[in-house]
């Protein structure tokens, strides 16, 4: 088995294996699937909160950023097991897409789903208090 690409080829992030292990918005896996992000403002906006949103987590560093993505890796706690998290900005749909993946291993006990959905909750709060949306 390959090991997926980390960025974005023709508009989408790697889909999910079949391991249970990953989420992303753009996945066919329905139990997989989350709901991209609406952008705060404009793109600069929008990664500045995400970016900010990186910060206050903890073991997370930004390896990767361009114009259109941030690629974050997140190491576990016990195991210093690293996960992959990236954005996607569509700029022509004006959304977040997300992806997030266990590098190793087969199950999560469903890690990535809570983190993308904390990081989510975490976003949409702090763009409707800093930019009144």
């Amino acid at each position: 088995m390959s090991k997926p690409y980390i960025g974005v080829k023709n508009g989408r992030l790697s889909d999910c294996p079949k391991s249970p292990n990953c989420v992303s918005t753009q996945t066919d896996q329905e139990e997989k699937k989350m709901s991209a992000l609406a952008f705060s403002k404009d793109l600069e906006t929008t990664k500045s909160v995400i970016k900010e949103v990186l910060s206050e987590m903890e073991r997370t560093a930004v390896e990767t950023e361009t114009e259109n993505y941030i690629h974050a890796v997140v190491e576990s706690k016990w195991m210093k097991f690293k996960d992959d998290v990236e954005f996607y900005f569509d700029q022509e749909e004006e959304v977040i897409h997300f992806r997030s993946a266990s590098r190793v291993g087969h199950s999560d006990f469903g890690v990535n789903k809570k983190r993308m959905k904390a990081i989510s909750e975490q976003y949409e709060s702090m763009r409707r208090e800093t930019y009144d949306v």
